[in-house]
């Protein structure tokens, strides 16, 4: 039997994350051979690297290498457009290259610090969507160093990537919290490898499985685990489902929250930061309605908070690629052949790619202060058919004529377009690019009266058995505080 053919690696960019990777795998010597630079900048074409040639421009010597089906293609531009990109991609493509993988962009990497662990798949939540900015992470987790922080949901998509960004913080110890063993154990593991490859720093990772609805169990861990800061971003998300499963969303959102929340005051925690929603806006959907308390719960408890304790929100729209969203069902309908299933043919979203999004998370952690929300810039809407129809052309089709769009209609709970605010919250610029700050007026919103109403839905009382678990009476409940709340008069009890 022959030998493996050894993989020939071919670098797209010769700047510090290219020399970088360059420079891990001819120390390793495990992964194949770099062969060649290629980048568009004039003093570098023609130059050796550390003994590998820079050829370009990239347009005009892609298509004149000589390959192999072997042959790798890393995208080293962590500062590409996704304009960028989206050339590179499809002249990589176009010029035979079956595998090609990208390093993260900037938002995901400490400046001069770039690994091989980190290269992935190219995908198309790379390719969509606005170029990300330059947050400068080492400047936004630098707050971090020596403390210990606390994930909630850390097995999901927004607590996975803060998990991964905080391993360049020089955290003590990076709390894993999550009540499904699967979803923790996975991100462990990848927060281990990525360490094992050169990733951060020796941050100590400690999974723990745990249930938000359980105030005791939360009061405990908490005074054991002594954490300076808490990002909480577990939530039941998922519109549709949540609409069939309203007391568990309610119940998990905002009880569970509300537990969290007064552990966290309880145990001298220093800063609380919410992951919010665009749904929490005016809700129409019980997800969204569940977002809006937690946001005041959250608030609330800054009320309630010693001097050196902050509590805060951070609210954005849609992430690009998190579980159950758009992005990955798109992928597997035209992995099957279609039709790519769009509600509607105007139906609108922000959207940020997780990376950027968790970035200036991180940051507005570090420079907000304690009783407020803030709000990430998100730039334009962008329309579902418009991802849809780029998702298409990706795989190598064309809408309509290879891959057909099929058109489902707004499912309950579900909008045409979202909002970012309402109009009760006025928008204030904060000195950081891409956050700003939300001042409320208006109304005054009675939160205990409202978690008083709820707490036979979620606690079974003997007095009022009628109530548990029961859906119409939840809903009933949810919408003489918030009346924009979707009716449903077909809804069953149960």
């Amino acid at each position: 039997m022959s030998p493996p053919e050894v993989s020939r690696i071919y670098i797209i960019g010769a700047g510090f994350a290219g020399r970088s990777i360059a420079s891990e795998i001819r120390a390793k010597g495990i992964f194949g051979t770099v062969v060649a630079f290629l980048d568009d900048d004039e003093s570098k074409m023609g130059r050796r690297l550390d003994g590998v040639p820079v050829l370009g421009p990239i347009r005009d010597v892609v298509t004149l290498l000589g390959r192999t089906p072997a042959d790798d293609a890393i995208i080293a531009l962590p500062t590409a457009s996704r304009e960028r990109l989206r050339e590179l991609y499809f002249l990589l493509k176009n010029a035979g290259f079956t595998r090609i993988r990208i390093l993260p962009d900037i938002a995901q990497i400490v400046e001069g610090d770039a690994h091989l662990i980190q290269a992935r798949e190219i995908d198309p939540q790379d390719l969509l969507g606005r170029s990300p900015i330059a947050v400068g992470l080492k400047e936004s987790i630098a707050w971090l160093k020596g403390k210990r922080v606390i994930i909630t949901g850390a097995g999901g998509s927004i607590g996975s990537e803060l998990s991964r960004q905080l391993l360049s913080a020089g955290v003590e110890r990076l709390y894993l919290f999550g009540h499904g063993e699967n979803s923790i154990y996975q991100i462990e593991r990848e927060l281990r490898a990525l360490q094992a490859g050169g990733v951060g720093v020796s941050t100590a990772l400690v999974p723990v499985i745990g249930e938000l609805k359980d105030a005791d169990y939360l009061t405990f861990i908490l005074g054991r685990l002594r954490a300076d800061v808490i990002f909480h971003t577990a939530a039941y998300k998922h519109v549709p489902m949540m609409e069939a499963n309203t007391v568990a969303a309610i119940e998990n959102n905002v009880l569970g929250t509300l537990n969290l929340a007064d552990a966290a005051l309880a145990s001298g925690v220093r800063r609380f930061v919410l992951v919010s929603t665009d749904k929490a806006v005016d809700p129409l959907c019980i997800y969204g309605a569940s977002k809006f308390l937690a946001e005041r719960i959250v608030l609330d408890a800054q009320d309630r908070a010693g001097s050196s304790q902050a509590f805060m929100t951070v609210r954005f729209g849609n992430v690009l690629g998190s579980r159950g969203s758009i992005l990955p069902l798109f992928m597997r309908q035209v992995a099957q052949g279609g039709p790519v299933t769009v509600t509607d043919p105007d139906a609108s979203r922000f959207f940020m790619t997780i990376p950027e999004a968790c970035s200036l998370v991180l940051k507005t952690g570090g420079v907000g202060d304690g009783g407020h929300s803030y709000l990430l810039d998100m730039g334009e809407p962008i329309r579902i058919r418009d991802l849809a129809e780029q998702v298409i052309r990706f795989s190598g089709y064309e809408p309509e004529k290879d891959i057909r769009i099929e058109y489902i209609g707004l499912r309950p709970g579900e909008r045409q377009s979202e909002r970012l605010r309402s109009e009760y919250e006025d928008l204030v610029p904060t000195a950081y690019a891409k956050i700003n700050r939300l001042e409320r007026k208006g109304p005054a919103f009675d939160l205990a009266a409202i978690i008083a109403d709820l707490e036979p839905v979620w606690h079974r009382d003997t007095a009022r058995p009628e109530m548990y678990r029961n859906r119409r009476t939840l809903r009933a409940i949810l919408r003489r505080f918030i009346p924009s709340l979707e009716e449903r008069p077909d809804e069953p009890e149960y």
